[in-house]
């Protein structure tokens, strides 16, 4: 199996990607049951200094006993400049890598350190027995020099799952003008993030990887969050990070097709896949309805239509051959 295709087989639902500090027991038990794609224990930022150590073991109590079921369980541990990540990785994964789906690697600044977090994870592997390779990695691009390196990032190590965008170690990396995390800074009228969504998009999808948003801050200001969510679900973002319950819904809502576009998607496909057929004339391109589809109308297609079963819809239009 080449790497790009173990890249595909990973790729999973992650819409919202609910944020649980590693540190607080109640929160890791109810986390369990809300309805994110994604749950990342969080070492890290959530985690105060004198709590790391006891928190590597009460995430990996919740991972062992918990019940995840249906959701991409996830250990955000340190980043390499500081002295925690090495223990983090092993106390988490010899102890619960069996219910371990990734590991979380912030403030990635280059491959190296993508590579060097696949080495240990594949010796701790060996060590327990586990399957070597199975679980995978997310990279954080959380600075300017992160970013410029973004496409290494992207090739260095067939376990990587997704790119996350970190928005506030990387506004403050850059000195931008703002304090609300995701808010366009006063003085300039365009989309500030727009230069570094795409950077990090194009990254993603040249190396099959999925890109992720990540958080709003401000968690009572719903409409807010789906007005930012709302831009990285435009240019094509699989999802974004999620840091209260109440933001969950609208995160699954934002990133997955309406049912009118899962609709239409499907149709596509059945129309397509009819007029290149024998009885459909073996044509390559095809009307539905006033539109005319072809091999690209399909690709897109499979996109809208791929995100929709990932997401639970079920169809409610039936496509019908035209009559000879």
């Amino acid at each position: 199996m080449t790497s790009t295709e173990s890249r595909r087989d990973r790729l999973r639902p992650r819409r919202s990607c609910l944020a649980v500090p590693g540190s607080n027991p109640r929160f890791l038990e109810k986390a369990q049951g809300l309805p994110a794609d994604q749950v990342f224990l969080d070492l890290e930022d959530a985690c105060a200094p004198l709590a790391k150590e006891g928190a590597r073991h009460t995430i990996v109590d919740a991972l062992n006993k918990g019940d995840w079921t249906g959701k991409t369980r996830v250990v955000r541990v340190n980043d390499w400049t500081t002295h925690w990540t090495y223990r983090d990785v092993i106390t988490v994964v010899e102890g619960a890598g069996h219910n371990l789906d990734c590991v979380m690697l912030p403030k990635v600044q280059d491959a190296q350190q993508v590579v060097t977090l696949d080495l240990l994870l594949t010796q701790i592997e060996k060590t327990m027995g586990f399957e070597v390779g199975r679980i995978g990695i997310e990279a954080q691009i959380e600075n300017a020099k992160g970013l410029v390196n973004v496409d290494e990032i992207a090739a260095s190590s067939p376990r990587l799952e997704t790119i996350v965008f970190g928005p506030a170690d990387f506004m403050a990396s850059i000195n931008m003008k703002t304090l609300v995390v995701g808010q366009q800074p006063p003085g300039y009228g365009a989309d500030a993030y727009h230069y570094i969504l795409m950077r990090i998009l194009m990254a993603a999808r040249t190396h099959d990887l999925q890109a992720i948003d990540g958080p709003f801050l401000q968690i009572r200001d719903v409409d807010a969050f789906r007005e930012v969510a709302g831009r990285a679900a435009a240019l094509g973002f699989d999802g974004k990070w999620v840091l209260h319950p109440g933001q969950i819904d609208a995160a699954n809502e934002i990133f997955s097709p309406s049912q009118e576009d899962y609709d239409h998607a499907e149709l596509i496909l059945d129309a397509y896949d009819y007029a290149t057929s024998e009885a459909g004339g073996k044509k390559g391109s095809a009307m539905l309805g006033d539109e005319m589809i072809d091999e690209a109308s399909r690709k897109m297609a499979l996109v809208v239509s791929g995100k929709g079963r990932a997401a639970g819809l079920r169809r409610t239009s039936v496509f019908e051959a035209p009559e000879a």
